[in-house]
């Protein structure tokens, strides 16, 4: 009888000798061992997720992961203050900010009222009971990129924001990566957000440019009744990281919750949102927008979950194609049986400013119930003639006509952002990133 061998790649190879060397000395209970135990078993007998695999494939995980960087160590003091000291996302706005170097929890401004804030390295090795309330939503239970995150998770954040609390001021998890040779990071932060609260949680992500290192962060929300809760997130990682993100989202009845990811980093990235409704009549307003020029490749997926009746939930995605670059977007809505009177709209549009440009588009809708009002759509194209010639035709060099053209169009996702510096540093981010493009054409 001849035996099958499974093939597996250098980096699938590496993940696994990593995970034997580290998993004894990764901190947590028993139980956390071996829920990380279960998680890698997804790792290990299904390999990287590649493009026969539907939900991946436009972004071949086994193709573009070549090697396994080593887990980024705690870095020293002096590193921590340097690579601090260079961050520049968010840097002017009034914010309480908690700082993550290379994946580990190495600062933190002075807590709020009403907040509580623990590292996750410790949580996990004190056995933490707010700890039970990790794992996000169903939809995302065999999802690789969370369950990688959940093998080798190392520190992170466990915050707590208690009942009635209103936090006037942002909430920034900063996650800043440096370093002059590969390396990767899994930090993870459970958000907790009691009854009635309310607060802006904003996300940074960066990292140095020309380093191949591997970033793959997951964000957790569980949110009681009543909450709103406002989300930021810029993706500005380095240009030859490879950067794995997961948005996880659980909420009570009568929750307001709009996020916003602004994507303008990393060579490929990758930004996943798992939603659920587990609480009549909320509501969720989910906005992406997303720059992306020479080789690089971007892929947003979005699975909305209406588990219960009376929820809302609108999608839009602005997503600009220049040079070689890729671009995907694929979203969901489930509309569970029982789920009735849900209300969900999604759209993803896109401008292909070359002829090189792509952009892979893939909205469904999966409807088990039949009081709904649902649909979704895509669009594709060039900037219109006409509004460039107009534009043109009163002066304005064509670099300047489009740029005004591609900041209209990306504006729009940008609205949601209720918090005016915040949104003010996002649209400037947007208008560098126009800028630079103009010059680059120019030259």
């Amino acid at each position: 009888m001849s035996v099958v061998s499974t093939i597996r790649t250098p980096a699938e190879t590496g993940l696994i000798e990593r995970f034997k060397t580290l998993r004894d000395s990764l901190p947590g209970t028993p139980e956390t061992a071996r829920q990380r135990e279960e998680a890698f078993a997804l790792i290990e007998a299904g390999g990287l997720p590649h493009r026969r695999i539907e939900e991946w494939k436009y972004t071949d995980l086994r193709t573009v992961m070549r090697e396994a960087p080593p887990l980024a160590v705690r870095p020293q003091l002096a590193e921590t203050d340097v690579a601090i000291a260079g961050a520049q996302a968010f840097g002017a706005i009034e914010a309480t900010r908690l700082t993550f170097v290379n994946g580990h929890f190495v600062t933190t401004d002075e807590i709020p009222d009403g907040v509580e804030v623990a590292a996750l390295a410790e949580a996990l090795a004190s056995g933490d009971p707010r700890l039970a309330r990790m794992g996000g939503p169903a939809i995302a239970k065999d999802n690789a990129a969370v369950a990688l995150n959940a093998s080798f998770m190392a520190d992170g954040a466990v915050i707590e924001v208690g009942e009635g609390v209103k936090l006037e001021r942002p909430l920034v998890l900063r996650f800043i990566n440096t370093g002059a040779q590969p390396f990767a990071t899994s930090p993870r932060v459970l958000l907790i957000v009691g009854e009635g609260a309310s607060l802006t949680l904003v996300e940074s992500h960066e990292g140095p440019a020309g380093v191949a290192y591997h970033s793959n962060v997951v964000v957790e929300i569980v949110a009681g009744a009543k909450v709103e809760l406002s989300h930021v997130r810029l993706n500005a990682e380095g240009s030859d990281a490879l950067a794995l993100s997961t948005l996880m989202a659980r909420f009570g009845a009568e929750a307001r919750f709009t996020t916003t990811g602004v994507v303008v980093g990393g060579h490929v990235s990758r930004h996943q949102l798992f939603l659920a409704f587990e609480g009549e009549n909320s509501t969720a307003q989910v906005n992406g927008a997303t720059m992306l020029a020479g080789n690089n490749h971007a892929d947003t997926t979005l699975v909305v979950d209406h588990v219960v009746p009376g929820c809302q939930s609108r999608e839009l995605f602005k997503t600009v194609v220049d040079g070689e670059a890729t671009g995907v977007f694929q979203g969901k809505i489930i509309v569970r049986p029982g789920a009735q009177k849900t209300d969900g709209q999604m759209m993803s549009a896109a401008l292909l400013l070359s002829e090189s440009a792509t952009m892979n588009n893939k909205p469904e809708l999966e409807i088990f119930a039949d009081d709904v009002v649902c649909a979704h759509g895509a669009t594709c194209g060039a900037l219109d003639d006409e509004l460039l010639f107009y534009l043109m035709a009163r002066g304005l060099p064509r670099p300047e006509a489009e740029a005004l053209l591609v900041q209209a169009f990306l504006g729009e996702a940008l609205e949601a952002i209720t918090q005016e510096d915040v949104q003010d540093e996002l649209t400037n981010l947007v208008a560098g990133w126009l800028a630079g493009r103009a010059m680059q054409h120019a030259a």
